[in-house]
This record gives structure tokens, C-alpha cells and sequence, in this order.
């Protein structure tokens, strides 16, 4: 990755019409309907971006969408890339640096993931304070970090709290159910063994997924608050662990998304 090449992609989509969004929203597997809620949308899809790494998931269909959502200019990803397709992490974080160029302000996350604290259930929206990142690297190991930003990226409080205290605000006054945790994020794409469930357990994490982690560390590195959800679509209990089903993953994503817009948009329009 050089600056070249993230200079290209930023011309290419500020060729189109992405006119400094203030807010950039990265939307997890199964968790599409957001950009509904967009106005006046520009679309371009991934495979057109320069340097753009391509989707492959069939649960993400590979746009960045421009536009309004409750009158701020926000660019979404619908669609991200994880390590177990085969990326690397720079492929996996390169939209992030892209977004921030563009002019994002703040970011906003979404996941889906496993629920490893037996009191939070399926269909449960859980807030990101922590995490812990068991993907094996990072997105800030290579040659030319320093070009990009400090090399030594502070991760004391990766959470923006102001961001996660108007979230916890909104869900009160609008009466949605939030938990709050920690996310462990692997690599996947197999899912956990009951051993695995158990250790995660240990190491204090309430929830497990496949993403966001890489995103979380680079939005840090430069210096972009975040806040993050996890909709929890699995319950991950090792003495009662049944096999998984992706298709009713994605169903239950699907059902809870509709509260998490809600946040998401309620918080949008504060900022």
C-alpha cells in the first residue's frame, strides 16, 4: 500500500461525486438494510475502485454508498473483508484509509457475532467497550507504517466514549435492549470448538467474530473515533453447543438490524 494508490482510489470516488462525508459506517455479514435509509445515493462498487480489494462473500455484495442519513453525508460499506478470504490485513483495513481521506470525522461499525456470555441471547445488541484480537497481526505491521502515522498506536481506549455513552443514551430513550462487552475477534472461517468457547470465555471475552478488530486498530492509528455493535445471531454455549447454521445466522442478523438502524441513525443525526 502506498500513498499513491490510496491518493488514486480518493480521486476516483471524489470523481464521482463522495463530497467530504462526515460520517464513514462499515455494515457486517447480514446486516445490508442500512442503506436504505440513504438519500440521494452514489454507489460505486469495489471492483471499479482503484486498488480497491474485491468482495468475495456472498452475504456482502462490494459497494461504498454514498449519500444522507438524517441530513449528514455519510459513506457505507456494504460489504467488508476479512482475513478469511484470503486478504491480508492492509486489503482488509485499505476502505478505512480510503474513508478517512475522503473526510470521515467518526466511524461506525457493525458485526455479526457469536454470544460467548451466557446471559446475552440471540437477537441481543451488544455495545463494543474492549477487545481482543486472536487474528494473529496486525494492520499496522509493515515497512512504511510510519509515512501513515505513528507507529506505535496508542490502544489504551479504542472505543470513542462519548459515541458509546450517546449510544447507551439512545437505546434508554428509544427503549432498545443493549448490552455492553467485549469482542474477540479470530480468524476463522471455521467456528469454534466447545475448548475454544471455553478459553475465549477465560480470556474475558462476551463475544466472538471475524472482523472489525483490524478496522478498529487502523481507525485508531489514525486517530478516527469509533463505536462499534456486535448484533449477536448465536448463542455459544460449550455444554449445549449445537451445529451452526448459516442461513439462520443471517436470518436472525436480519431481524435485529432493524434496531440497530435505529441507534445508528437516532446517534448519526446527534453528531
Amino acid at each position: 500500500m502506498t500513498k499513491k494508490q490510496l491518493e488514486e482510489s480518493v480521486a476516483y470516488l471524489k470523481n464521482k461525486g463522495f463530497d467530504r462525508p462526515e460520517i464513514g459506517i462499515v455494515l457486517g455479514t447480514g446486516l445490508g438494510q442500512l442503506v436504505n435509509e440513504i438519500e440521494h445515493p452514489i454507489e460505486a462498487h469495489y471492483n471499479h475502485i482503484p486498488f480497491f480489494p474485491l468482495a468475495t462473500v456472498e452475504f456482502h455484495t462490494g459497494k461504498l454508498i454514498y449519500g444522507t442519513i438524517a441530513g449528514k453525508k455519510v459513506v457505507v460499506m456494504q460489504g467488508r473483508f476479512h482475513l478469511y478470504e484470503g486478504y491480508d490485513f492492509l486489503d482488509v483495513t485499505y476502505p478505512i484509509r480510503v474513508m478517512h481521506l475522503l473526510g470521515i470525522q467518526k466511524l461506525l461499525i457493525s458485526n455479526a457475532a457469536g454470544a460467548i456470555n451466557l446471559s446475552f441471547k440471540k437477537g441481543d445488541i451488544m455495545l463494543i467497550e474492549d477487545h481482543i484480537n486472536l487474528q494473529g497481526g496486525s494492520p499496522l505491521a509493515f515497512k512504511n507504517v510510519a509515512e501513515f502515522g505513528d507507529r506505535f498506536a496508542d490502544m489504551s481506549a479504542p472505543y470513542d466514549k462519548d459515541m458509546n455513552d450517546r449510544l447507551k443514551a439512545i437505546a434508554e430513550k428509544e427503549g432498545v435492549s443493549i448490552k455492553k462487552g467485549v469482542y474477540v475477534s479470530v480468524v476463522g472461517p471455521q467456528l469454534e470448538t466447545r475448548a475454544e468457547y471455553r478459553m475465549l470465555k477465560i480470556l474475558g471475552a462476551d463475544a466472538v467474530g471475524m472482523s472489525t478488530v483490524p478496522e478498529v486498530i487502523v481507525a485508531n492509528h489514525l486517530r478516527l473515533p469509533i463505536a462499534a455493535v456486535s448484533v449477536l445471531t448465536d448463542e455459544c454455549d460449550p455444554d449445549d453447543l449445537k451445529p451452526v447454521d448459516i442461513e439462520e445466522i443471517i436470518k436472525i442478523a436480519s431481524a435485529t438490524e432493524p434496531k440497530m438502524i435505529q441507534l445508528f441513525k437516532a446517534l448519526i443525526e446527534e453528531l
